[in-house]
């Protein structure tokens, strides 16, 4: 892998561990602005929004740019809107700040995929997305823990500061890693939107949105299950999802050395393990044992899944930019749609296990919707074409 890649990485950590650590700093941040959790939860929910929504309306506006610069820009927004949450003197400037990460995030998740297919061979797409998306999986394991130990030992504001940190460190390494690219051509937002009439990316698209939805539907809720239904002591937790979080790179590490091969067998299989892990913690959630090998499987399984998410999408649509970017947005939208139904069903009276079986209805709808392709034997995710064929079809265009 070239060592832009793992620049793309960093940069992934870095803003995926700032759209986490406010969850991590509830206590505080309400404190700081005196408002009630709960408003201090619309922070998460405003990020999540700008990633939905804006990225890819900003993307749209940087089509013309070229990768590079358009990166760097998105460093740049990026960098500016997390350096004024960590100013932030009260709770408006605080939102305004979360909004203009989450927009950045969405479009900076999508030019760097982009980027990051652009710099290897198709057939190693797979590989290369594990490495920018393994940012994602290191940010739940070390990013969130490392932000609320920031905010225990030196506040909440430390814990921003890093991020400004980490991702000023991050640009200043793309700038050199990252090699110039040519200004696109005029057709190319054209030929991004068209990418859009293809059934079969709207169906890789509400796969992805269905399995994330399903794994956050429980990992939303762990830190209530794992105390009072599975009976952990609340110490242990941070341990607990340190756990976790290493069974996600691990997972994430093996997918991505297999994404390229065998993309609809990781689907499949990984749907069924989703499934059963989650079945198994919603029928054995009070046995500490058999609870803690599901939150191991959900690990493993869940959001792993992304590098073959992602090569489907290149499969059914190419590398283009705004496809990229929408599939991060529809990744956020599955985020806010398994906790949201996760909250609203335990809201309803059904019990802490009721999150577990939201996540288990969303994963068996995920299978289904690979059904009509499992029956077509991959024919519609056709196999990576070689880099001759690349290069020949990338000089038509």
């Amino acid at each position: 892998m070239p060592f832009a890649i793992y620049v793309l990485g960093l940069m992934i950590f870095s803003q995926t561990t700032s759209e986490f650590m406010v969850a991590g700093m509830l206590p505080s941040l309400s404190a700081e602005f005196g408002v009630s959790i709960a408003a201090i939860g619309y922070l998460i929910s405003a990020y999540a929004a700008g990633m939905i929504v804006g990225g890819p309306l900003l993307t749209v506006g940087l089509l013309k740019l070229p990768r590079k610069q358009a990166f760097l820009s998105l460093a740049l927004l990026f960098l500016l809107g997390q350096s004024l949450g960590a100013l932030a003197e009260s709770y408006g400037v605080m939102m305004a700040a979360r909004i203009i990460t989450g927009i950045s995030s969405s479009a900076c998740f999508g030019v760097s995929l982009a980027i990051c297919f652009s710099l290897v061979r198709p057939e190693s797409r797979g590989r290369a997305a594990s490495v920018v998306l393994g940012g994602l999986m290191v940010a739940t394991a070390i990013g969130l823990p490392a932000a609320m130990l920031f905010d225990q030992r030196f506040g909440w504001r430390a814990s921003f500061w890093a991020v400004v940190v980490l991702v000023l460190l991050s640009g200043l390494l793309a700038l050199r890693a990252i090699p110039a690219t040519p200004r696109p051509a005029a057709i190319r937002i054209r030929d991004e939107l068209a990418a859009f009439r293809n059934r079969h990316l709207w169906a890789a698209y509400a796969t992805s949105m269905l399995i994330i939805g399903a794994t956050f539907a429980a990992f939303s809720y762990f830190t209530p299950i794992l105390t009072e239904l599975a009976g952990f002591a609340p110490s242990t937790i941070p341990l607990l999802l340190g756990i976790y979080g290493a069974a996600t790179v691990l997972g994430n590490i093996a997918t991505g050395r297999l994404a390229d091969r065998h993309m609809m067998p990781i689907l499949s299989v990984g749907l069924l393990a989703l499934t059963a892990a989650l079945t198994l913690f919603g029928l054995f959630g009070h046995q500490p044992v058999l609870a803690m090998l599901a939150v191991v499987v959900i690990g493993i399984v869940g959001v792993p899944m992304n590098p073959a998410m992602s090569t489907r999408i290149t499969r059914v649509s190419g590398t283009g930019t705004l496809v990229t970017t929408v599939h991060g947005s529809v990744i956020s939208l599955g985020v806010v749609v398994g906790s949201s139904v996760g909250g609203l069903a335990i809201d309803a009276g059904y019990g802490l296990a009721s999150p577990l079986w939201v996540g288990a209805i969303l994963a068996v709808l995920g299978l289904v919707s690979l059904f009509p392709y499992l029956r077509l034997g991959g024919a519609a995710h056709p196999r990576p074409c070689s880099a001759e064929e690349e290069e020949r079809r990338t000089a038509a265009t």
